[in-house]
């Protein structure tokens, strides 16, 4: 069980694609687990025949547990021993490559121990090239007590990456050989990738480009995969049943935790305001027939995004986080725009990077690819750090407002209700207008009243006249 990144210690495994006796292929996706964070696909760093499946689905598993075992040889036979020094005894001084034989049968998706993976890696390129003697030379020599670097990132022949990474690598067609790593220890990252495939391409639309490449390599039961999650909840209850026990894990645990660990650490403050948006709701049935729009989804949580973010320019102190260590404010001067998403596994809150420098055609791409990635589960975990405020829609439900609990981290979190008609004075009279009430949490260490009444109000002003848009750009 790899750590896909994160940080994170275990993860539930979802899926197998793949049975005992099934041929993979370097890249090939063989499962999908569920860390707390989100779930994710893990390929396969190796082509081969599926040996064996050590934990079946529903399993949860630590990082570093071996989870599936695959024979590399030709053929799918186990891998004959390599070469006759790597048995002969070895000096107490170089003891890796004695491990390294028995390192190669049982191979671990992903990374699991660091030492045998960067030991493992090198060996297989010697043989597999048969074009690297002086590497060759290079490990007799240390079997002989004299080489003191086993190490050599740039003749190897399989670059180290993540899963994830060589997830996203395969669905942009990028051979990692060929990408200059820049991670630590000669790892390739996300943005290496990325470089590699459009060297090109404007630099705001890096951050959506794993969101459409994820659904992309499904396979076909994909939209099966958030019923383990949901089964629990959704199986009909038998007669005479008088309780049901789900088990707390995954998303809705990490969940859990962290809204428990926000709600008291940072004091909260709610303001709410109700306004009068029927301005706004004509501007978006324009905007759904607007030439420059076309083929993009155009709802008023797009409008909503962008009042905060105008809010948020003319208040950037808003914008900002409490570092207790070191008793700081940090104000961040971009908007990495959080938007609260249900899913069958909990609530996950994947944030559009950069909103701030996004024009409305772009918001809208990102929001729309935002929500259906997140509906079908398959937000990465990357989508889901450094967001720095949130905007959580509890008007789809029907539900007027509420008093939301701030993303861990953030300072700020708007709640938007449900835009119903009701009678509202209007130029001295009494008319059936689109109405919404407005709540913002926000943290009251470093964010006053004042300052969280400005932002409210301007957003309020901006839904109830859409042409500040313009005026207050």
């Amino acid at each position: 069980m790899p750590d896909v990144g994160e940080g994170l210690t275990e993860a539930e495994i979802l899926k197998w694609y793949v049975q005992p006796g099934d041929t993979v292929t370097d890249g090939q996706v063989v499962c999908e687990v569920e860390t707390a964070k989100a779930a994710v696909e893990l390929p396969c760093p190796f082509d081969g025949v599926v040996h064996e499946l050590r934990f079946p689905e529903g399993t949860t598993v630590d990082v570093g547990e071996v989870i599936i075992s695959v024979n590399v040889a030709p053929g799918g036979a186990a891998p004959e021993a390599p070469e006759a020094p790597a048995a002969a005894p070895v000096p107490a001084a170089a003891p890796e490559p004695e491990a390294e034989p028995q390192g190669r049968q049982p191979v671990l998706v992903g990374y699991g121990v660091a030492a045998s993976s960067t030991k493992r890696r090198p060996r297989k390129q010697v043989t597999a090239t048969g074009a690297a003697p002086a590497a060759l030379a290079a490990v007799q020599g240390e079997l002989n007590g004299r080489a003191p670097a086993p190490v050599a990132p740039v003749p190897q022949a399989r670059p180290l990456a993540k899963p994830p990474v060589r997830k996203l690598a395969k669905d942009l067609g990028v051979d990692l050989a060929t990408v200059v790593p820049t991670g630590p220890d000669g790892i390739v990252t996300r943005e290496d990738v990325h470089k590699a495939a459009a060297p090109a391409q404007a630099p705001e639309a890096v951050p959506a480009q794993p969101r459409p490449q994820v659904p992309a390599a499904a396979p076909a039961a994909a939209p099966q995969q958030p019923a383990p999650a949901a089964a629990p909840v959704a199986e009909p209850v038998a007669a005479g049943v008088r309780e049901t026990r789900v088990p707390i894990k995954g998303v809705r645990k990490a969940t859990a935790q962290a809204m428990v660990g926000s709600a008291f650490t940072a004091p909260h403050v709610t303001e709410f305001v109700t306004v009068d948006v029927t301005r706004t709701m004509r501007l978006v049935e324009e905007l759904k027939t607007d030439r420059d729009m076309a083929g993009l989804r155009v709802n008023p949580l797009l409008l909503v995004a962008r009042a905060l973010l105008v809010a948020i320019r003319r208040n950037p102190e808003i914008n900002a986080s409490w570092d207790e260590a070191a008793q700081e404010i940090v104000v961040k001067h971009y908007v990495n725009l959080g938007i609260a998403a249900a899913t069958p596994r909990g609530l996950i809150v994947p944030n559009i990077k950069d909103a701030h420098a996004k024009t409305l055609p772009e918001l809208a791409t990102a929001l729309g690819e935002l929500v259906a990635t997140a509906r079908e589960g398959r937000t990465t975990p990357a989508a889901m750090q450094g967001g720095t405020v949130t905007i959580t829609n509890v008007g789809v439900f029907g539900v007027d407002t509420g008093t939301p609990i701030l993303n861990p981290g953030e300072s700020a979190i708007l709640a938007v209700g449900a835009i119903k008609l009701q009678p509202w004075v209007h130029k001295g009279k009494v008319k059936p207008r689109h109405v919404t009430t407005l709540a913002l949490s926000f943290d009251h260490r470093l964010v006053d009243g004042e300052l969280g009444s400005k932002v409210l109000a301007d957003v309020a002003a901006v839904l109830e006249q859409p042409k500040r848009l313009i005026t207050w750009a």
